[in-house]
């Protein structure tokens, strides 16, 4: 079933307590006391902070419009892959007890940065979000829902996001490693693919911890991992592990959950076509 997310717009603010303020002057004392008590609040500084706060409240009420208006227009499909997404990654990050600031800065980043979502689609995140912190989920629920509704492809994308989250601790908690795997075990995702995801993001790590330098050309280590292969592997490993991922990752296949999780796909798709490319320069010499 769906979930739906609405907003109270009944609310009066800032706006509103002003207008009936000005309306129950006019009621006892007309507008003599209505442009006494303008000039008040305009000698003492308060008009200016009484607009501020009003424009501040119009403009947050048209951003939620604007949220509302945004998740109406998805399919069921999008809305509820979402839904799931956000509440099991919430779980997890609360697992230990503790939800980091980083923890969230790596979920926001993900849909601001990878899914290119803009303000009023981050507003509708971070409501998600902070309903699913302030609410005690079943994540083997949430889990089992996600499996029953979603092919192999869509679980990858989770899987991902779950290393992602893991991962923003220095060093990663062995005990969020191990249900990580579990979890990739549920969704029946192989354990190439789990191998594959775990080294890609340990590695990254590792680099991140011993001060590499980001911006460069990737090592080579990493264009192992991307592959999924072990390090050393012959070309006709390599070659057989790229046809196995570009299968997997093909955009197409993800396309039903919106153009955003399409480029995901196509970003993914990248990162394999760039690890391939090298290992084929460095073996055919092309």
């Amino acid at each position: 079933m769906q979930r739906q997310y609405s907003y109270n717009s009944n609310q009066p603010g800032c706006g509103g307590c002003l207008l009936i303020v000005i309306l129950l002057l006019l009621a006892t004392g007309g507008w003599q006391a209505v442009g006494n008590f303008v000039s008040v609040l305009i000698y003492s500084g308060l008009f200016g902070v009484i607009v501020l706060f009003a424009a501040f409240f119009g403009f947050t009420k048209y951003i939620q419009s604007r949220a509302t208006a945004y998740e109406q227009s998805q399919s069921e499909t999008h809305n509820r892959f979402v839904f799931l997404l956000v509440n099991i990654l919430v779980c997890i990050a609360k697992a230990d007890g503790h939800f980091t600031k980083s923890e969230l800065r790596t979920m926001l980043n993900f849909f601001q940065h990878s899914l290119h979502y803009n303000q009023e689609q981050m507003y509708w995140v971070k409501q998600l979000i902070k309903e699913a912190r302030d609410e005690e989920q079943d994540l083997d629920a949430l889990l089992t829902e996600f499996r029953n509704r979603f092919a192999y492809e869509p679980r990858l994308i989770l899987l991902e996001l779950i290393y992602q989250l893991i991962f923003t601790k220095s060093p990663a908690e062995e005990a969020e490693l191990n249900l990580a795997r579990k979890i990739g075990q549920f969704l029946s995702i192989s354990e190439y693919e789990r191998r594959t995801m775990e080294n890609k993001y340990r590695y990254g790590h590792q680099k991140q911890r011993s001060g590499g330098v980001g911006g460069g050309a990737p090592a080579e280590q990493q264009y192992y991992a991307v592959l999924g292969v072990e390090q050393g592997a012959d070309f006709a490993a390599i070659k057989k592990a790229y046809r196995k991922l570009s299968m997997q990752y093909h955009p197409d296949k993800v396309a039903h959950l919106g153009d955003e999780f399409k480029g995901v796909a196509e970003e993914k798709m990248k990162e394999i076509n760039a690890a391939y490319d090298h290992f084929r320069r460095k073996f055919e010499g092309s």
